[in-house]
């Protein structure tokens, strides 16, 4: 018989973080895909299966909940060397678009044909059958919009196939993904359980259980503000913005493009020519080291007055609050502008996660306590027994 395995799958605007079973395996891919052909071309294929799938993600993507089924894709690495890659546009929504879909279905695969997992799925003609139980996340703009229900119901609806074509060591391999329940969680709240929960959702932090805190995540797209409260989200307080760090992240990359003919892949080259510990906000232009401080300055900074904006307003609207956490991978690219503005001006109690990797991985560690507690609770009710057992007064 199958069984079901647990995913916690946090698709960012950035990059797809992932935790499959009991937190033993765990996946970062760059959101990213780009159309492609059955047949890429490839130099020497007789090495492929020596690389990192990772790094060569080529898969058809079959279900009915796509608007464009049985199209092939480079995903993740693979894609954003590609000149047609496709990133997620401002304004957009998640739950609504075929890239959250592909990346999900991407991951689920990726680990469904995982060696590790030969005793769990049935696997018969290079045809895996993989069952998750599925805890994914949505901004809280649409969450009120009432889109987690759609989406949940999509992913339920049906059997989705992910078949790998060129891709390192999963070549040919195809997986059927069926899912026993899928959880979409608003971000916000995801965000205040990983905060004072631990694994088993035993309270961790104490101090914060009880105070009104907002919580700020910035992401790619967009940002959400969630005003905690008696220990759940203020749905009616709770906002969406679309406002995140992609559309400056493609200003910089544009304008190191027009300045210095210098070329990036994508926002993610982007991000770690900001964020990378040496040579920090520095190119290299004819094999010379090049400062594009001046650029990434100038319009981080027209960002951070965005997003410290909104801190203020909530704040005001919110006057008792105690605490303000900036959360996802916008904050980390904000921070030091943010903390600056901060000082200067009203002085609020701000936090941020130092450790970048709590940071980014907050969501998908979120959704995996949220999902292990349901698996487990759902685990101690009784499954009813059959009708002749039960007459005769029988238990399994």
């Amino acid at each position: 018989m199958t069984n079901t395995r647990i995913a916690a799958i946090d698709v960012g605007n950035d990059s797809l973080k992932a935790i499959f079973g009991r937190m033993e395996a765990e996946l970062n891919i760059p959101n990213v895909i780009a159309r492609d052909i059955e047949d890429r071309p490839i130099i020497g294929i007789e090495e492929l299966d020596n690389q990192d799938p990772l790094n060569g993600i080529h898969i058809r993507v079959h279900s009915p909940i796509l608007k464009d089924n049985n199209a092939i894709y480079r995903v993740g690495q693979l894609a954003t060397k590609s000149d047609n890659s496709s990133e997620l546009d401002p304004g957009s929504s998640k739950s609504e678009e075929d890239q959250t879909i592909i990346m999900l279905f991407a991951a689920l695969a990726l680990d469904a044909v995982r060696d590790e997992n030969k005793q769990i799925f049935k696997k018969s003609n290079n045809v895996v059958e993989a069952t998750y139980l599925l805890g994914t996340g949505l901004p809280l703009r649409e969450v009120k919009e009432g889109k987690d229900v759609g989406y949940r119901s999509q992913l339920l609806s049906a059997v989705h196939q992910v078949e790998f074509l060129v891709t390192p060591k999963y070549q040919g391999q195809k997986v059927n993904i069926r899912f026993d329940e899928v959880k979409v969680y608003p971000e916000g709240f995801a965000a205040f359980i990983n905060l004072v929960m631990d694994n088993n959702l035993n309270i961790v932090n104490k101090e914060l259980i009880d105070r009104r805190i907002l919580i700020q995540d910035i992401g790619g797209l967009s940002t959400d503000i969630a005003v905690i409260k008696d220990r759940k989200v203020d749905d009616d307080k709770a906002q969406g913005f679309n406002l995140g760090v992609s559309e400056s992240l493609e200003m910089i990359r544009e304008e190191i493009r027009s300045r210095h003919g210098v070329e990036l892949d994508s926002r993610r080259d982007v991000v770690e020519i900001i964020t990378k510990k040496n040579d920090r906000n520095h190119i290299m232009v004819k094999g010379s080291r090049t400062s594009v401080h001046d650029i990434v300055d100038r319009i981080l900074f027209e960002l951070a007055k965005k997003q410290y904006r909104i801190l203020r307003n909530t704040w005001q609207k919110n006057s008792q609050t105690e605490i303000c956490y900036f959360i996802g991978g916008g904050s980390l690219i904000l921070k030091e502008y943010l903390k600056t503005m901060n000082n200067k001006l009203d002085g609020y109690n701000i936090d941020f996660f130092e450790d970048e990797k709590e940071s980014i991985w907050m969501m998908a560690n979120a959704y995996y306590k949220l999902i292990t507690d349901f698996a487990r609770k759902a685990e101690k009710v009784p499954a009813a027994a059959p009708k002749e057992e039960q007459k005769q007064g029988k238990t399994n």
